[in-house]
């Protein structure tokens, strides 16, 4: 899968949330998740884009890291939801199963980019300084 593709599953699947947040009964409780659920939701998308514009592998690695962890923050609250008895597993079942898949390819991403930063870090010889600190005459111990 290539970037497009998966920014707009990134992107539908917050698009998604923000329907599962509307269709939500009108309480304190539902109130207070549902924010929650929206902020890490939408989330998910805005960071993986964040991650395809990175300047480094490092920076990348980084902003996947935000969208595992928004990734598996939104899985939390969906089933939260369905545990509270909110909405039925049928109501909330395709948007868990995307996240699923989602935080499933962002996991395999940063195991993939961590080999290669590994690798970046075993070819780049670790150079010591050629600068040597002199202390000027007269200068105290």
């Amino acid at each position: 899968m290539d970037q497009l593709e998966f920014k707009r599953r990134t992107k539908e699947f917050g698009t998604a949330v923000i329907a599962i947040v509307d269709g939500l009964p009108a309480t304190r409780s539902a109130d207070v998740v549902s924010r929650q659920l929206l902020r890490s939701a939408t989330s998910v998308g805005a960071n993986y884009r964040a991650a395809c514009r990175a300047r480094s592998r490092a920076e990348m690695f980084a902003k996947l890291s935000i969208v595992e962890e928004e990734t598996d923050e939104s899985l939390y609250w969906l089933e939260l939801i369905e545990e509270a008895g909110l909405l039925s597993p049928e109501q909330l079942g395709p948007v868990y199963r995307e996240g699923s898949e989602i935080l499933a390819m962002v996991v395999a991403s940063k195991k993939t980019l961590r080999v290669r930063l590994n690798e970046e870090r075993n070819r780049t010889p670790n150079r010591q300084s050629s600068i040597v600190n002199r202390q000027s005459p007269g200068a105290l111990p």
